[in-house]
């Protein structure tokens, strides 16, 4: 799949007539999103929520180098691992819905380096500034149209 240079602010998801293995072009990148083999997949590619952990674990890793490198801080490297999974609204002390399901994004960050207890807090906190983290849990207006509508 392509996309044209006047496209580049879109991303393009394409599935065919059978499967769920769906080519997406976004930024000039080509990846494939596909479902794991007992959900009816072949498992080519990361589902969509791998994507979206994904999103959140980049983004916070890029967002702490970012900053540690403008405090000229000695952090040397940024794990983030994200997992997502649903819980019941019932069992989330957090949660504003107390019905049903609702999703949850687990993150847990390792840093390295010779960083001080204060410096380490900070990007704890510097964490949840990142914008993919904003964007999730800020207000989101989906918008669905048909093309040429």
């Amino acid at each position: 799949m392509t996309q044209s240079s006047a496209d580049d602010d879109w991303t393009y998801a394409h599935i065919g007539a059978q499967g769920l293995r769906t080519d997406i072009a976004t930024h000039g990148h080509e990846l494939i999103a596909d479902e794991p083999q007992d959900v009816g997949g072949t498992d080519a590619g990361p589902d969509p929520y791998g994507y979206l952990t994904a999103a959140l674990g980049a983004c916070t890793s890029m967002t702490l180098r970012l900053y540690a490198d403008r405090k000229q801080w000695p952090l040397q490297d940024v794990v983030t691992r994200v997992r997502h999974s649903k819980i019941h609204a019932k069992d989330c002390a957090e949660c504003e819905s107390k019905e049903g399901r609702v999703d949850l994004l687990e993150r847990e960050i390792e840093l390295s380096g010779p960083l001080d207890e204060a410096q380490t807090k900070r990007l704890l906190e510097i964490a949840d500034m990142c914008p993919v983290h904003r964007t999730l849990t800020g207000e989101i207006t989906v918008r669905t149209r048909l093309k040429g509508k």
